[in-house]
């Protein structure tokens, strides 16, 4: 009698745990089913033509939408001189700041609001923009290099630029790459720059530290996602790696693994949804046709997203026809209330460079 009710007793205990390893394993996927959910592939409007943001003197590249109190939407991007060449935004580049009443524009002409500092550690060049607001404080997250100390004058500065990847201090000003930020009260500035870069190279991370996106967390930290060669790669190779912190502008500290490694990514932007929560962040896939979408549920680990597949690297147009571009890079989401409003791109065609924005609807 002791043993049948101990062996039915055993059934009972097992049947729950089996009932609620099932439950559990259908709770996981149910969970991931609903909260990750977002298809920008499926919101993306075709692009209007008189919206982009280009110049006849600059290249337009990166992009960072926010919104101020009184209901205006300022774009903060990067801009180098097309008379010196394409290959110049790690010379020349400058952020500008422009305005508009929409999110996706028409935006007035930008003006320069951050530049390299000679003789500082931001000594040449301002590029990877972005712009967020924590605790009514304004952030700008920046890219910059410079010489370390090797001494280039500008005449040698103007010839990298021209040249580019081939040229052969091209290596030296890619691996003093770092990011930066500036603080101001007001999004007209002044903003207010650190003594030294916000974030060098440790963790997962050997060379240099670019492409930066902050946002915060479900946990009320701080998370960066930034882009560094790998330190376990003996030749340069890009990973993207993810560090948090206590406070907006740091310090960080970057984990030991790479965030992403499924795909070569750049151009990471990165945020926290609030309705879904959970964290995404879109990105270009380096040497392929595509903007991806990742997604992570502690702001650390990080897998693909459901509709993984964000778009083509090409731009539908509203008159149905579509753009053929030679590069589609710096996607960025901006959102209002958790909602993606605006899909923003900068994109090369020709002796051009301009920024694309796309409604999300």
């Amino acid at each position: 009698m002791l043993r049948f009710l101990f062996i039915w007793v055993l059934l009972l205990f097992t049947n729950a745990v089996g009932y609620a390893q099932t439950d559990a394993a259908k709770l996981t996927y149910s969970s991931v089913q609903t909260t990750d959910d977002l298809n920008l592939s499926a919101m993306i409007q075709p692009a209007d033509p008189a919206l982009f943001v280009r110049d006849s003197l600059y290249y337009n590249w990166c992009n960072s939408i926010i919104k101020d109190d009184e209901g205006n939407y300022h774009l903060f991007y990067a801009r180098w001189p097309k008379s010196i060449g394409f290959f110049s935004w790690l010379t020349h580049s400058e952020i500008a700041h422009s305005t508009a009443n929409r999110p996706e524009g028409p935006y007035k002409m930008g003006q320069t609001v951050l530049k390299a500092r000679p003789k500082a550690w931001d000594a040449i060049t301002a590029h990877n923009v972005k712009v967020e607001k924590f605790d009514n404080r304004f952030y700008m997250y920046y890219t910059t290099t410079n010489t370390g100390s090797e001494k280039l004058s500008a005449e040698q500065l103007l010839e990298v630029g021209k040249t580019g990847y081939s040229h052969k201090y091209w290596p030296l000003l890619r691996s003093n790459q770092r990011t930066g930020v500036a603080v101001s009260s007001s999004l007209e500035g002044p903003w207010v720059r650190r003594d030294k870069p916000m974030i060098e190279p440790h963790g997962a991370i050997k060379t240099v530290t670019v492409n930066p996106a902050v946002c915060k967390g479900h946990d009320g930290r701080y998370y960066i996602i930034v882009k560094g060669d790998d330190i376990t790669a003996s030749e340069p190779r890009a990973i993207q790696a993810i560090g948090s912190s206590d406070y907006p502008d740091g310090p960080f500290l970057l984990e030991n693994k790479p965030a992403f490694a499924d795909v070569p990514t750049e151009d990471v932007s990165m945020w926290y949804d609030n309705i879904r929560k959970r964290y995404y962040a879109i990105f270009h896939a380096h040497k392929a046709d595509y903007l991806g979408l990742i997604t992570s549920e502690d702001g650390i680990h990080w897998k693909r997203a459901k509709h993984y597949e964000v778009c083509k690297k090409q731009i539908p147009l509203k008159d149905g026809t579509v753009m053929r571009v030679e590069r589609m890079e710096r996607p960025f989401v901006y959102q209002e209330n958790g909602k993606p409003l605006v899909l923003a791109v900068a994109v090369k065609k020709g002796n051009d460079a301009f920024i694309v924005f796309f409604q999300l609807k």
